[in-house]
């Protein structure tokens, strides 16, 4: 491993970090004046909204990893695009606050729908960052084409998937979330070595 893709994911891993750190901060103490209990019971919008984005930072967190094991060095378009890739990351907690203030109230649809729609444009990063990493060259001669092809077809039915529960979110948010949640499985599932590997 190069020092370039070495301070790289060390750089990478430090934002996930910092990202999945700041979703806690949006759950703020609840006031006595009606019972603890029932204060907290109160702030189950931001517990789910939390739980939500910090399963999803942490499947990007491992999705990142393995990226950065099939190549054997980094070149400028992967640094700058891991970079566009990071900004990504670092704007989830904002769209998990919107999340948690709305779910439960008229304006859940764009709360929603504008979470869903956040990570339509960090699926769209995904595919950029790996489609760059392709190109460039510095993929390591284990990298079959079947596993590239099947991170590409995973890439772009998650970037579908993601506009779809946008789309649906206006209809039913509940289901736009589900929708959102499903990628859940494909993200884990997703093989990213080639059996060889």
């Amino acid at each position: 491993m190069t020092e370039s893709t070495t301070r790289l994911e060390a750089f990478s891993d430090g934002v996930f970090a910092i990202a999945i750190t700041l979703l806690i901060l949006e759950i703020k103490v609840p006031h006595a004046d009606q019972g603890l209990w029932a204060g907290l019971a109160a702030l189950w919008p931001s517990y789910v909204a939390f739980a939500m984005s910090f399963i999803v930072i942490l499947i990007m967190w491992v999705s990142h990893h393995e990226l950065m094991h099939m190549i054997h060095r980094a070149n400028y378009p992967i640094l700058f695009v891991n970079g566009l890739l990071l900004l990504t990351v670092t704007f989830v907690p904002f769209p998990t606050a919107v999340l948690a203030e709305h779910l439960h109230s008229p304006a859940a649809s764009s709360a929603v729908a504008f979470y869903c729609a956040t990570f339509a444009v960090n699926g769209l990063v995904w595919n950029v960052m790996f489609n760059t990493m392709v190109r460039s060259g510095c993929l390591r001669p284990e990298v079959n084409a079947a596993t590239i092809a099947s991170v590409r077809r995973a890439y772009s039915l998650g970037l579908v998937v993601y506009l779809a529960a946008a789309g649906l979110a206006f209809v039913q948010p509940w289901l736009g979330l589900l929708l959102n949640i499903s990628l859940w499985v494909l993200w884990i599932r997703l093989g990213y070595r080639s059996r060889s590997a």
